[in-house]
């Protein structure tokens, strides 16, 4: 039998594969054993049980393939909070948590709020949002409703009843003049972008991540429909690549927002860029 410090040492076969060779046999092993990172090391010369083993050879030899640690055990945690994932959605990445620190700055946290997340994949963003912000009325959408299904999961597991889920392609099944912040998280990957090619990107899903006109053409459109569904003076919020600021920022100014500017994520690079809806004395 094998003991958790012999599959540890496993990772070695994942180094030029993975750029966290360590952690992802970390995630795998806590996995198949239903303990944590913790119990790993306190007790490395454990050995696994046979279904256990079988288990995290199964997996291991998934992820020796590219397939993404997170769409194997089907959980990622997002600001603190675990979602369920699976191959229909995007991974929710630490660099999007930029979005939802900037909403719970925007809009006051002890009055409603109503805000809605377009492209919600996961739920993570708007669950995020809900969880941090209770007397506010959260909506994600997204355009299938496998997506939907699975997000409303996570909604349950959650235990959040200030959010919900609804099939809508970007903001067109949504309430008119009704928010007081959008915000998204959309496909911004130009079709030929070569990192398509490489990493765990291989494994999602292509509509989530590539969108045509050099990867602005989903945030053009959504900049055109969410003047029809914020409020007077309400917030826009755009994640993007770190080289489109410029852009997304022309593509606003053109359709007739103001306060824009543009926020760093973790590695200091352009990530969301915010601005406001005038209201309907400037349409």
């Amino acid at each position: 039998m094998v003991t958790i410090k012999q599959a540890l040492m496993l990772a070695c076969r994942l180094e030029g594969l993975s750029e966290t060779a360590r952690l992802d046999v970390e995630v795998l092993l806590a996995h198949v054993t239903g303990r944590d990172k913790a119990y790993l090391y306190t007790w490395p010369d454990r050995e696994l049980t046979s279904a256990q083993q079988q288990a995290f050879e199964s997996l291991f030899a998934q992820r020796q393939t590219g397939i993404p640690v997170a769409y194997l055990v089907g959980v990622k945690e997002f600001w603190s909070l675990p979602m369920k994932v699976n191959p229909s959605t995007l991974i929710p990445r630490p660099d999007t948590e930029l979005l939802v620190q900037r909403a719970l700055k925007l809009l006051a946290a002890d009055s409603p709020q109503t805000v809605a997340d377009l492209g919600t994949g996961t739920g993570a963003i708007a669950l995020a949002i809900a969880k941090e912000r209770p007397r506010w009325k959260v909506l994600g959408c997204d355009m299938k409703a496998e997506i939907v299904s699975l997000a409303e999961q996570n909604r349950q597991m959650l235990g959040l009843p200030n959010v919900g889920f609804v099939v809508s392609d970007w903001c067109r099944e949504l309430p008119k003049h009704a928010y007081d912040l959008i915000l998204s998280n959309p496909p911004y990957i130009a079709p030929d972008d070569p990192h398509l090619q490489s990493g765990d990107i291989r494994f999602e899903p292509t509509s989530a991540l590539v969108s045509e006109e050099d990867g602005l053409r989903d945030i053009a459109t959504i900049v055109d429909q969410a003047k029809e569904h914020l409020k007077p003076q309400g917030f826009l919020l755009l994640e993007h690549g770190w080289k489109q600021a410029k852009r997304v920022q022309g593509i606003l100014s053109a359709a007739g927002y103001s306060a824009i500017s543009t926020c760093q994520d973790l590695a200091g690079l352009d990530r969301v860029t915010q601005c406001q809806w005038p209201g309907d004395d400037k349409r």
